[in-house]
């Protein structure tokens, strides 16, 4: 394996840097919170894009077996997308990350997918509430989480450029703590300047924007556009305080082709499993909860709105809700990671996270209770995601972060189309996309089941 550079003295990392990459955490909350959870998402899979005839037909009976089959129909066209996204983001993702750290150019890369993400926010504004738009947003949305992704993998990969052995644990904290906090205010800027009616029927926020299907949904399309803006605007900080990475650490992977790139892969994997087979298990663990914890945020929004029948504005302060919760549950799942170990948190919040899922399959249409077991499943979220970053930190050796946590990075999108495609293949036989959570549920237990085995306390990788 190459070595990456190992990383700085604490006192060689200003705090400017730290803040400046913590900050693109916090804007992408945009797209995380906005686009993929809570607002668009939910008004692609909502009335606006179903026929117009069924609507009619349908009244104000919003379990209507036509209206109900329909709207399942769209959150189907959406899953797919996601599903499709997935699979084209296991097949790049390698590649694509190998290279940026080849290169030397992680910060442009970073700069050049977060632009692709931000524009394809902005183009979901032309998405109006026809059925004919429904296949253009889920393709938009699905583009997002593909460049997404991909930006994600370089400013994973930037982590060792902020922190120390000593303070990686509690950086990667801070970034994942701000996109919460971010994700909180900018839910709630939109709801009163869009998306909150104030009473006013047919006009949305303090602005009195155009809301609902005859009003041409301004409010959710104007939100969109707020958050791409806001996204670009917090993305700038780490372009320009983060420096790149020197290229003669890792000159050799620029070098490789499509082939190579895997071959590459495949060399890494190979010493892994050799040497330590433990964090190998661990890495195929994680690569499935984690495509678990992400449908939790892409789907609730929508069994929320579809099922629950919650509103817009509603689906807007579970959003804020969910987002709370889990901040909380995040800063306390780290003070116990430091004394029960991290192995221990995330079994446990797996755990909680498959209970509540099915605890939600059971309800039947209950809102009250989908708010106790809905805010249940964002507790233990965060949890998951800051003890998995911790546990492998601990078992990586100085000069070798970069390389292992680009696998981290390329493993955790490996099988990110499980969950869309459970999803969809649930919704698809039931006609109901209440039944989409068993297929959320498994893969979180296929997770869990996957990480028992895998030893608490590890040598290091070396």
């Amino acid at each position: 394996m190459t070595a990456a550079p190992p990383l700085a003295a604490a006192s060689a990392i200003p705090r400017r840097r730290v803040v400046s990459w913590a900050l693109w955490d916090w804007g992408s909350a945009a797209f995380n919170a906005v686009v993929t959870s809570f607002v668009f998402s939910t008004y692609l899979a909502s009335g606006a894009f179903v026929d117009p005839d069924v609507v009619a037909a349908a009244g104000d009976d919003a379990r209507n077996p036509a209206l109900v089959l329909a709207k399942a129909d769209n959150a189907t066209v959406i899953s797919t997308a996601l599903t499709i996204a997935g699979v084209l983001i296991a097949l790049l993702a390698p590649v694509l990350g190998q290279r940026s750290d080849g290169s030397g150019k992680r910060k442009l890369w970073l700069g050049v997918n977060t632009a692709l993400v931000v524009v394809a926010m902005a183009a979901m504004v032309f998405v109006a509430p026809a059925p004919a738009y429904l296949v253009a947003g889920a393709a938009l949305l699905a583009a997002g989480n593909i460049f997404f992704e991909f930006a994600s993998v370089s400013y994973n990969a930037m982590l060792v450029q902020v922190s120390t052995r000593e303070t990686i644990g509690k950086v990667s904290g801070f970034g994942w703590g701000l996109g919460y906090v971010g994700g909180i205010v900018l839910l709630v800027l939109l709801l009163i300047a869009f998306l909150q009616s104030f009473g006013v029927e047919g006009r949305g926020g303090l602005l009195g924007v155009p809301t609902g299907t005859d009003g041409g949904a301004w409010d959710v399309r104007l939100s969109i556009v707020v958050a791409a803006v806001w996204f670009a605007v917090f993305a700038v900080p780490v372009l320009l305080a983060v420096p790149e990475p020197p290229v003669s650490t890792t000159a050799s992977r620029a070098q490789v082709g499509l082939i190579g790139s895997y071959r590459v892969l495949g060399a890494t994997i190979a010493k892994l499993w050799r040497t330590n087979r433990q964090v190998l298990m661990f890495l195929l663990a994680s690569a499935v909860f984690r495509d678990g914890l992400a449908a939790v945020f892409t789907f609730g929004a929508i069994i929320a709105a579809q099922v629950f029948g919650f509103s817009p504005s509603e689906v807007i302060y579970f959003a804020v809700g969910a987002n709370l919760v889990a901040g909380i549950g995040t800063f306390v799942g780290g003070w116990l990671d430091d004394r029960l170990g991290a192995k221990a948190i995330i079994v446990g919040s797996l755990a909680g996270l498959v209970l509540a899922a099915f605890g939600v399959l059971a309800i039947g249409t209950t809102a009250s209770l989908f708010w106790v077991l809905g805010l249940s499943l964002a507790l233990f979220v965060g949890p998951i995601q800051s003890s998995s970053r911790s546990f492998l930190a601990r078992v990586t050796p100085p000069g070798r972060e970069g390389e292992i946590f680009g696998l981290y990075a390329t493993t955790g999108r490996a099988v990110s189309f499980l969950a869309p495609g459970l999803f969809t293949l649930f919704v698809s036989a039931t006609g109901d996309t209440r039944y989409g959570i068993v297929g959320i549920a498994l893969v979180l237990l296929a997770g869990l089941l996957l990480m028992l085995p895998v030893k608490a306390v590890q040598r290091s990788i070396d």
